[in-house]
């Protein structure tokens, strides 16, 4: 049963990425979408397909596409894992405050990193720009913001539940404080993308940036997955998951991390999206249940496609001109949110 829903939902996600190969202010068919992609790994194809259709598919869609799945995955599997971890229906990764931690990073390169770089006499010799240094900028940012929460929650070798989130919110509340200073200093230009980065898109995604981080979005993912039988054991409490075997410490510290680097590296390619990883992990639960052995993996191609399809909704309702990806996942996350607030509000 287990292998039957996920595999049914490999092929959703499968057939998400090909619409969204397809669909966009310049429509491609299928049958040239696979033919460019057929030609690319060796296949032959009966039909040919024209440059424009090679170029936008290779060099602007299939990047943004993977992107896409592998921060959707990430994002979903990172909420799932918080929720349990935490047994907190409401959690998601933005709660300790590491999105918003990445973010500022980012943001402070984009405004401060030209004035930054001028200074470095090594930096003309080595082509550094704010673009190369940006998702670096976004990842420190998030670790650092994610170690400083940890820090605070840790005493004598245990972990507070209730101070790290707690410290994740007033975290996240002094990162959108810097932020909005950045804000206020930023030129037109640079507000624009500010703009764009508060509320996430996919647009900035090259070959290049995918490069750098898809290895830790898919070995972090995986790595997140592995933990299923040690958080069924912590949905029936820290103390009975220890005397069943686990070690809780060190298992809330290796998923931290984990989710930091993960979190970290989505934000610095694609800015911050919300709703994924706290929707997507309550849909699977709602149709499969609440055993993280299904729920890690189906939450990561659910979240997988869900992204890749807001990406398609935001190119496509206002072409030639591109939706932040924010708004569409807002759009249909808080009426998500507000439900799940109205249903578990005595458990609350």
């Amino acid at each position: 049963m287990n292998q039957a829903i996920l595999i049914a939902l490999l092929v959703i996600t499968l057939c998400a990425a090909l619409v969204s190969l397809s669909g966009g202010a310049m429509a491609i068919s299928f049958s040239d979408v696979l033919a460019v992609l057929g030609t690319r790994i060796g296949w032959t194809s009966a039909s040919q397909p024209d440059a424009a259709a090679t170029a936008v598919v290779m060099s602007i869609r299939l990047p943004r596409v993977i992107g896409g799945l592998l921060i959707g995955a990430s994002l979903a599997a990172a909420g799932a894992a918080l929720q349990g971890m935490f047994r907190n229906p409401l959690a998601d990764p933005g709660l300790i405050g590491v999105s918003a931690g990445a973010a500022l990073g980012a943001m402070t390169m984009i405004v401060l990193g030209p004035a930054l770089l001028s200074t470095l006499p090594f930096a003309t010799s080595m082509q550094l720009g704010v673009a190369s240094i940006l998702p670096f900028a976004a990842f420190a940012g998030g670790l650092l913001t994610t170690w400083v929460v940890y820090q605070l929650a840790a005493r004598s070798g245990h972990t507070s539940t209730a101070t790290l989130l707690l410290a994740g919110i007033a975290i996240a509340a002094t990162a959108s404080a810097g932020t909005g200073f950045l804000t206020y200093l930023a030129d037109d230009n640079q507000l624009r993308t500010l703009t764009f980065w508060n509320l996430g898109s996919l647009g900035a995604i090259t070959w290049d940036r995918l490069y750098l981080v898809s290895g830790v979005l898919l070995a972090g993912t995986a790595y997140i997955v592995t933990h299923a039988q040690a958080l069924d054991a912590m949905l029936l409490g820290e103390s009975e998951a220890t005397h069943l075997g686990v070690n809780v410490e060190q298992v809330k510290r290796r998923l931290l991390v984990a989710i930091a680097l993960v979190v970290g590296c989505a934000v610095s390619i694609s800015g911050i999206i919300g709703f994924i990883g706290l929707v997507t992990p309550h849909l699977i639960r709602l149709a499969c249940g609440p055993g993280h052995r299904l729920l890690l993996p189906a939450s990561a191609l659910l979240g997988a496609s869900l992204l890749v399809s807001a990406d398609l909704v935001s190119r496509t309702l206002v072409a030639p001109a591109e939706l932040p990806i924010g708004i569409v996942t807002a759009i249909f996350g808080g009426p998500f949110f507000l439900w799940l607030l109205a249903r578990n509000r005595g458990a609350l």
